[in-house]
């Protein structure tokens, strides 16, 4: 091992800055650097910084100083121990990922300071630290506290783990080093003082040895007995200084030791088993190493020095690359790093019983393989399992890898499995068949619920016809299969409690391991497996894609048809699919999820998920059986209601109510009589013994006897009697018998007769009872011979088909023909002969074959073919040696037939037995006797005896036949690659075409140009070129060459060697077979692969240099034309410039074109493409450079662009510029820019004007009609006005128009003038022209003057539409007046007017519905309440409710309930619902305003409608005790009610969230002083949110509140409502936990009733079920052992009891209610008076006001007190006045 500097980290301090401890993570992913600055930095594996935060003080309020002593990362990664010397260890949890929210998790508060500290590996909730005082201890994270392991009287200085974790070390301030061991002693080893060291052992490490070293400069190795094996002296050497470190490698077999700039490594060599010293590591300037820390694979050491710095070093003896794939890195020589490159996983292969790695395979890119003398290692790279085992390598094993759990090794015919992970063989057995599909392997896959022990079995084959299955946890086997034909698949299913097999006949089979039964599936299977992870069988039977959904019912299968063949089952996502491979396309079908899940949850035994599952279900074969299978199950589970909605679904109505009554029967019973329910389960599973032992256990004789009875079993009943000696023995014994006989079951009277020994008498009622048989038995048995009862007996023998015993009895009787006729009818023909031959011989011929017959229907062929031929029938006798593969007896037979073609039927049967087993000559002898002679041919050609086949099939049959056989048997040859004997067959028939295509197929190219030249010479030459196109692909050049050539197409040839570089050959051909282009051609594209003057030569030594330059210049290879233009002249050279400018430009690479432009001397060019592409610049630099005379050019393009971007001064610049102001003028002209142009000629061309303004003046008079003219037709207008033409006049003003005017000002008074000229002087036109004006001027929106004009032509409509859409309604009014038919016009308008608008202050006076729906839509919702209250309460509430619905979707849930309260509470249905909801979420928010506002709704609205549900009764007390707790909790006289108040709202956690009601219910009994419940409550809330940060509910339990009415089974929030604070709780708990004072337990009091000690704040006792009435200040019970002080007012009596009395009328009535419960009478009356001032609580407190003094005698009070309760309302105080007054008819109402 060496180690070599990769990287500072952290950088040296300029002052000292120590390195107190360094600490990697056991997993590799981070490691931890504490320094002198107290606070701990997290860094990731590649020296990255990545979090840091600083540790805490023991005592917070202490100042004094401490430092880190340790760290230690915990065997998971997940947690830092950190050693401080403030007498206290700290535990944070940091988890696996960066980002993680970091918590201390545990503190260990110690009396002394705490000097080191360990964590083993093997000790997952215990640390071990040293302290001052000499003890070491132990720290236990479970339960927060020390112990002590050993104590010394001396200082511990250092402390280590071993290897494994199950023992430390310790070195102390004296020498002396102690071991401990947490196995208890159980490895034998010493536990105490180990050794005592030679100084101070300041370092200390343990690995293969224990090293120690300190102050005197020595490094000295400890066997495990103390002893010294070695020591390194360095005291001698006046460099090194004393040593402050040591660490030990993960691997114990490398040790480095720091001192002052120095690192000593030492090496343990395993064949010599001593430590070897490496070269010194001296690193100059690093001082004192004071931490050192190894990476746990054991590649990387960190160090740490006095100034702060981290170093990192690279730790191995060597590395190597595997297939490029893999890195090995040799940390040690029982260590390797397997490093994957594309990913960079790693995993560490390591021996652990040290012995050195000699060879490290990776198959599959996955599997580990790894070598050592005495083991193999083994591994899997996904999962990061490995596995070694002892084990002598000979170099000939086989792994396999098909089982993702277990690797298989093969050697020897002996296969062993290894288990990844496991270090020990699993099993083992002997096996010749190691295919895959032939050994199926389960390790635990799917473990069911009730089997809680491994499931590790295997299935193989012993041969091919025998599987045998064994369990692998023992090495037993659990079943032998015996099959009769082989087989080639077998997979056990995920239980492996099944096995599927199939054979070489496609047959399917399955096996119950647990039955040890055999079903037959299919009948032909070409797939088939298991889904994974359940139970359900796919396979494929021909077209049919089959599914067992239920394996349990064989029979239930369901069947799909599906077109090719199933490829695979892919499941993943909730979905499963069958993959099917159709050919061109690959579907797939996906299987019933449902159907499938339902074998899962069965397994789980997770019953209502099943019974959902099934639900969903239609009823089908398939779901039947499963709802069978579910209530085996459930009754085997003792799930009656489960059983019963099973038998229920089935349709088994008996069994559903049977188990509905049972059900009814345990609900009534205790937990004593449950046995009663589990006898009768037993019963119903007919498990008869069972049932009866558990009564006889339980001493229920009679109920047992009762069962057996009830089940007619009176037998069972009498001997339970029997066994039990039951008084009534005789007398049921008695009554058994005579029952027996009265209900006709004499064959059970007669058992007991024979039983009693009576035989006559038993023999008659076994034939009275219709046993023959048993009488029979009885007499031969007591040898009775009476002739009348062996005549009875016989007779009813006979009588009941017992022929052959009823035959024996007549043969007695001398009856013979009766005798025979009886053994005839039984079937007995052997007896029946025997009898024949002495009595009868004429018979036994007809017997013979009648026996042979029944032996046929027997099946039993080979014994009915002697008895055939003793009765002469040859042909039945033939059948039966057929039928039983006799074959030779068969043949014997049919060759004595006469005649012999009587045998025809039988000879193709024969012929095909022959045939198969390969006797040729009796197969053709009856293939030709049967007329099939074309078989006997094909027998013959599978044989290949081809002479024979083809005398055969000459002299037999016809050429279409032979033909046809010949080319089948031709197809099959060459199937099974013997060519040269299909070609025989295919030219024998003729068929040269086949031939050829089969040698083409299998790419025989010879034989097919062979076969074509020989019978298709016209077709050589496409044959060639197809031939020299295939082998082109296939990269046989010199072959495809030949065959191109001699097709004629030789381009194609020079292609291929082009396409390939090989221009060399490309040449030869071209000179060969071409002519002159293509070699010019060839020679150009090989000059352009060679380049330079290599080219040049080519193409010199050619004489194509400057065509070869022209055609590159064509294919713009320029570059290539540059450098063969070196060589020509140079105007060659030019002409390239000009065209790779033209290129260029054509590219778009102006500026690289104007230098190619320039260098061929064409600078006239470059000015042309700048202008062209517009740049002026460029273009006017290049013409002043290189072509003046070209300037004005560009300076005339550059303006005519600028002009026709309406740029005319840079026009007028640029054209002044190129001396050519006369384009200027006829750029002005042609555009009609007549201002400019005059502007421009009067400053540059004085000369020009006169003539420009006569030929603008021509323009212009032209344009009568168009805006320029305007002026002069106006002067025009002015001139007919004066003639009196007013028509004209008119005409010319209405010429103006939109399109041509833009000034409406102008056009409106124009228009106006048309109208005023034709209503004054032209009134036949007046109403056409005032008309065409009103709608031009609403054109131009001038709607005002159009109303005035359409008015006075009485035009009512069009003017109030033009006044409405200016919005000038008065004036429109003022229409309405002068035309009155128009107001209803008026109306609808305005109202439109007003919609559109969105005017819902003027709408709403109009159409109220309109106008309140309008301020819903623009969301002014007080508005819209405002307006809906002035009028009517309906539509107000109407609105009131839909605004309460939109504020609870936008979640405003306080302002909703005080707008409610603000306009008022209604009791609907829907308002209901409404108030539900807002107090539901009220009271998940928690806010006191929120509380406020929904107590008062609350309280309004179970004051208007007391008979409400009572949950909201409930929620106005939730909401009055929360509002009562937020008012206590702001004064601290009051603190302790808060505190009350808050834990009585904890039975309501079903309402409010339980995180943030226990924190409260905390926080208040903390603050006043209820410590023991603050102390349950905030354990209660970290439990709480635990969960919920876990999402897990279950990790929650209730020990704290059972027996209370504290709800547990409730909802949790989906995220902490006080996450702040769960620190601060979390530091509180911990620190009170150590305080003894302190209980984890409820306060407690008595019942009232029964006097049981029961929660303090519950309302119910759990033991009397007594139920108290909570508070109403403080939410605790009211006892009836705690009545009011009578002496005292109320007022008094509260203030004593709680500390204050009610501020409101609310409280006073809600304390009247109290104690009217407490049937308090007078302090009610006392009271309710302050309630009876306020108009809320008024008319509650009259009702209880008179009930009050009616219950106090009060009479006349009380019926005046009913009157002003009916007056308030209350109308049910009808029937108690009413009452009153009928009792007492003197009293009066005053």
């Amino acid at each position: 091992m060496q180690i070599r500097h990769l990287k500072t980290i952290v950088p040296a301090a300029e002052v000292p800055s120590r390195v107190a401890a360094i600490a990697w993570a056991p997993n590799n992913q981070k490691f931890a650097v504490a320094g002198a600055d107290r606070a701990i930095t997290l860094f990731d594996e590649t020296g990255e910084r990545k979090d840091r935060f600083a540790t805490k003080p023991a005592d917070p309020k202490s100042t004094k100083p401490y430092y880190i002593c340790s760290l230690a990362f915990s065997p998971d990664s997940t947690k830092l121990a950190v050693a401080q010397s403030d007498c206290v260890v700290f535990v944070y949890k940091l988890g696996l990922e960066w980002g993680e929210k970091k918590s201390i998790c545990n503190k260990l508060i110690q009396i002394a300071d705490i000097s080191c500290l360990v964590w083993p590996l093997q000790q997952a909730n215990a640390l071990v630290f040293g302290m001052c005082d000499g003890k070491v201890r132990v720290g236990n994270l479970k339960t927060n506290k020390a112990a002590t392991l050993y104590q010394t009287e001396s200082c511990v200085v250092s402390l280590a783990s071993s290897q494994d974790g199950n023992a430390v070390i310790s070195g102390h301030l004296d020498g002396s080093i102690n071991r401990f061991f947490f196995d208890d002693g159980i490895t034998g080893a010493s536990q105490g003082k180990f050794t005592t060291h030679t100084c101070v052992p300041n370092a200390v490490a343990w690995g293969e040895h224990i090293v120690a070293a300190g102050t005197d400069k020595c490094v000295v190795f400890y066997g495990n007995d103390g002893k010294v094996l070695q020591d390194f002296d360095y005291s001698r050497d006046e460099e090194e200084q004393e040593f402050t470190v040591c660490e030990i490698s993960p691997s114990g077999q490398s040790v480095v030791v720091g001192s002052f700039n120095r690192f000593h490594i030492y090496n343990y060599s395993i064949s010599k088993r001593t430590w070897e010293e490496a070269p010194l590591k001296s690193v100059e300037n690093f001082y004192t190493v004071t931490a050192l820390s190894w990476k746990s694979d054991g590649s990387r050491l960190i160090a740490g020095n006095m100034c702060g710095a981290l170093e990192i070093f690279d730790c191995c003896l060597r590395r190597s690359r595997y297939k490029g794939k893999f890195e090995f890195t040799y940390v040690s020589p029982s260590q390797v790093i397997v490093k994957r490159l594309s990913t960079g996983s790693r995993i560490v292969l390591k021996s652990h019983y040290g012995y050195e790695i000699q060879k490290v395979n990776i198959f599959q890119d996955q599997f580990l393989i790894a070598n050592t003398p005495d083991t193999l290692l083994m591994g899997d790279l996904a999962s990061c399992k490995l596995s070694e085992i002892p084990w002598t390598s000979v170099g000939n094993e086989k792994f396999h890898f098909n089982n993702p759990n277990v690797c298989m090794v093969f050697n020897a015919g002996e296969l062993s499995l290894i288990e990844y992970g496991v270090n020990e063989i699993l099993g083992s057995c002997r096996t010749e068949h190691m295919n895959p599909h032939l050994i199926s392997v389960r390790l635990n896959e799917r473990r069911s619920e009730g089997n809680q022990g491994d499931v590790k079995r295997i299935a193989y084959l012993i041969d091919l016809q025998t599987i045998h299955v064994m369990d692998l946890t023992n090495g037993l086997n659990i079943a032998a299969i015996s099959h009769d034909s082989k087989i080639d698949w077998l997979e056990l299913s995920g239980k492996a409690n099944k096995l599927l097999f199939r054979d070489r006949h496609q047959q399917l089979h399955l096996y119950d391991l647990i039955d040890q039964t055999r079903t037959t599936l299919l009948h032909y299977c070409t797939y088939v497996q298991w889904v994974p992870n359940s139970d359900v069988v796919v396979a494929q039977s021909r077209n049919n894609l089959c599914i067992w959904y239920a394996i349990e019912s064989p029979e239930r299968v369901t069947m799909f048809p599906v077109k090719g063949d199933i490829e695979d089952i892919e499941r993943e996502g909730g979905k499963t699919e069958v993959i099917v491979d159709e050919g061109v396309n690959t579907v797939s079908y996906t299987l019933d999820e449902s159907l499938i899940e339902f074998g899962t949850a069965l397994d789980d035994k997770d019953y209502e998920r099943a019974i959902v599952l099934l639900e969903t279900l239609e009823p089908t074969p398939e779901s039947l059986a499963m709802w069978k299978a579910l209530s085996v199950v459930a009754l085997q589970d003792e799930k009656i209601l489960i059983a019963q909605r099973c038998f229920s679904a089935l349709g088994d109505v008996a069994m559903a109510k049977y188990l509905a009554n049972l059900n009814e029967k345990l609900v009534k019973m205790d937990g004593e009589n449950s046995y009663l329910i589990r006898a009768r389960l037993a019963v119903l599973d007919k498990q008869f013994n069972l049932a009866e032992n558990i009564l006889l256990e339980h001493g229920k004789v009679d109920e047992c006897m009762a069962m057996y009875q009830e089940m007619h079993k009176w037998d069972k009943s009498i001997k339970v009697a029997e066994f039990k000696n039951h008084p009534d023995l005789d007398h049921m014994k008695k009554n058994y018998f005579q029952w027996l006989i009265d209900s006709g079951q004499e064959d059970k009277a007669g058992e007991l007769k024979e039983e009693e020994g009576e035989i006559l008498a038993a023999i008659n009622l076994y034939l009275k009872g219709g046993m023959p048989a048993r009488a029979a038995f009885l007499l031969n048995k007591n040898g009775i011979n009476q002739v009348d009862i062996t005549e009875r007996v016989a007779s009813a023998l006979f009588k009941s088909g017992l022929f052959e015993k009823a035959g024996e009895l007549f043969e007695k009787l001398d009856s013979y023909d009766r005798a025979l006729d009886a053994y005839k009818r039984g079937k007995a023909f052997r007896a029946a002969v025997e009898l024949s031959r002495t009595m009868y011989p004429q018979q036994v011929v007809v017997l013979e074959e009648q026996w042979g017959d029944h032996l046929v229907s027997q099946k039993q062929m080979d014994a009915a073919i002697n008895h055939y031929i003793e009765a002469g029938k040859s042909f039945k006798a033939i059948e039966a040696a057929i039928a039983a593969k006799q074959w030779k007896k068969a043949v014997g037979i049919v060759d004595c037939l006469d005649p012999p073609e009587s045998g025809k039927p039988y000879f193709m049967e024969l012929a095909k037995h022959f045939d198969s087993i390969s006797d040729f000559t009796l197969a053709e002898k009856y293939y030709v006797a049967a007329r099939k002679p074309q078989e006997a041919v094909d027998m013959y050609t599978k044989a290949n005896k081809w002479e024979k086949a083809h005398v055969l099939a000459t002299s037999y049959m016809n050429p279409e036949e032979v033909a046809f056989l010949y080319i089948s048997q031709a197809k099959e040859m060459e199937a099974s690659g013997k060519l040269k004997e299909a070609e025989k067959l295919y030219l024998t028939v003729r068929e040269p075409d086949l031939a050829i295509n089969m040698y083409k197929n299998h790419k025989h190219y010879d034989q097919m140009i062979r076969l074509v030249t020989s019978y298709h010479k016209d077709l050589l030459s496409e044959t060639h070129l197809y031939l020299g196109k295939t082998l082109e692909t296939e990269g046989n050049f010199k072959l495809a060459e030949q065959h191109y050539v001699e097709g004629k197409d030789w381009k194609s040839a020079i292609n291929m060697y082009c396409a390939n570089n090989l221009y060399e050959d490309a040449y030869r051909v071209a000179k060969n077979c071409g002519g002159t282009n293509s070699t010019k051609q060839v020679a150009y594209l090989w000059a352009r692969s060679l380049g330079g003057e290599s080219a040049v030569k080519l193409l010199t030594k050619f004489g194509l240099l400057e065509a070869a330059i022209d055609f590159a210049t064509e294919n713009a290879a320029f570059e290539f034309a540059f450098e063969l233009s070196r060589f020509a002249d140079k105007f060659k050279l030019s002409d390239i410039h000009y065209k790779h400018a033209m290129y260029l430009e054509d590219e778009g690479k102006f500026s690289e074109a104007e230098s190619a432009f320039i260098l061929s001397g064409k600078p006239k060019e470059a000015i042309l493409m700048y202008i062209h592409t517009e740049n002026w610049t460029e273009a006017l630099k290049v013409a002043e450079t290189y072509e003046p005379s070209s300037a004005p050019e560009v300076l005339i393009s550059q303006a005519k662009v600028s002009f026709d971007r309406k740029d005319y001064n840079a026009t007028e610049t640029l054209m002044l510029r190129a001396q050519r102001p006369d384009l200027v003028i006829k750029l002005y002209k042609d555009t009609d820019m007549w201002k400019e142009c005059l502007q421009f000629a009067k400053q540059y061309l004085p000369n020009r004007m006169s003539d420009l303004h006569e030929e603008y003046n021509r323009i212009l008079t032209s344009r009568t009609n168009s805006s320029g003219g305007k002026e002069e037709i106006l002067q025009s207008i002015k001139m007919l006005e004066q003639q009196k033409d007013f028509t004209r006049a008119i005409d010319l003003y209405l010429k103006f128009n939109v399109p041509q005017v833009t000034d409406l000002e102008f056009l409106e008074q124009v228009w106006e003038k048309a109208a005023e000229l034709a209503i004054k002087f032209v009134p036949d036109r007046g109403q056409e022209v005032v008309t065409l004006v009103c709608s031009r001027l609403l054109g131009i929106k001038k709607f005002e003057q159009a109303a005035e004009f359409y008015m006075s032509i009485e035009m009512y409509k069009e003017a109030i539409d033009c006044y409405a859409r200016l919005g000038l309604w008065n004036k429109a009014k003022e229409v309405v007046n002068i035309a009155p038919r128009f107001g209803e016009y008026l109306e609808t308008t305005y109202i439109s007017h007003l919609k559109s608008q969105q005017n819902a202050e003027a709408l709403v006076n109009v159409d109220a519905t309109a106008g309140l729906d309008l301020f819903v839509q623009r969301g002014e919702w007080e508005k819209c309440l405002e307006k809906a209250s002035g009028i009517s309460a309906e539509i107000m509430h109407k609105y009131l409710t839909i605004y309460a619905v939109n504020l609870i979707k936008e979640e405003k849930y306080e302002f909703a309930s005080q707008q409610i309260i603000k306009y008022g509470v209604q009791s609907s249905s829907t308002n209901l619902d409404v108030y539900l909801r807002l107090t539901r979420e009220i009271l998940h928010t928690g806010t006191p305003s929120g509380l406020a506002s929904i107590r008062e709704l609350l309280y309004k609205l179970i004051s208007a409608s007391p008979n409400l549900n009572p949950q909201f009764q409930k929620y106005l007390f939730i909401s009055h005790i929360l509002n009562l707790r937020n008012y206590c909790s702001k004064k601290r006289e009051l603190i302790f009610l808060a505190a009350k108040q808050s834990i009585s709202a904890l039975r309501y956690i079903g309402d409010i969230p339980p995180d943030r009601a226990f924190f409260e219910a905390g926080h208040f009994s903390k603050l006043a002083g209820i410590n023991n419940m603050a102390f349950v409550c905030w354990n209660r809330f970290l439990d709480i949110s635990d969960a919920i940060e876990e999402g897990d509910a279950s990790l929650l339990e209730n020990s704290d509140f059972v027996n209370t009415d504290v709800p547990f089974d409730v909802e949790l929030p989906s995220e902490n409502s006080n996450e702040k604070q769960r620190d601060k709780v979390r530091d509180w708990v911990l620190q009170v936990s150590l305080d003894q004072k302190i209980k984890q337990e409820v306060d407690r009091r008595n019942c009232d009733d029964c006097g049981t000690r029961i929660y303090d704040a519950s309302l119910n006792c759990y033991n009397c079920k007594h139920i108290s009435e909570p508070c109403i200040v403080t939410g605790y019970p009211i006892g009836r052992n705690r009545p009011m002080d009578q002496r005292k007012s109320v007022r008094d009596a509260l203030t004593d009891m709680v500390g204050f009395c009610p501020k409101d009328a609310i409280g006073w009535l809600y304390a009247a209610r109290g104690f009217y419960k407490l049937k308090d009478y007078h302090s009610v009356i006392e009271c309710v008076t302050p309630a009876l001032r306020n108009e809320r609580t008024k008319r509650e407190g009259q009702h209880l006001l008179a009930f009050s003094f009616l219950q106090t005698g009060q009479t006349e009070a009380a019926a005046g007190a009913f009157f002003k309760s009916i007056s308030c309302g209350n109308d049910t105080d009808w029937q108690p006045l009413v009452e009153l007054f009928l009792d007492q008819p003197k009293l009066t109402l005053k």
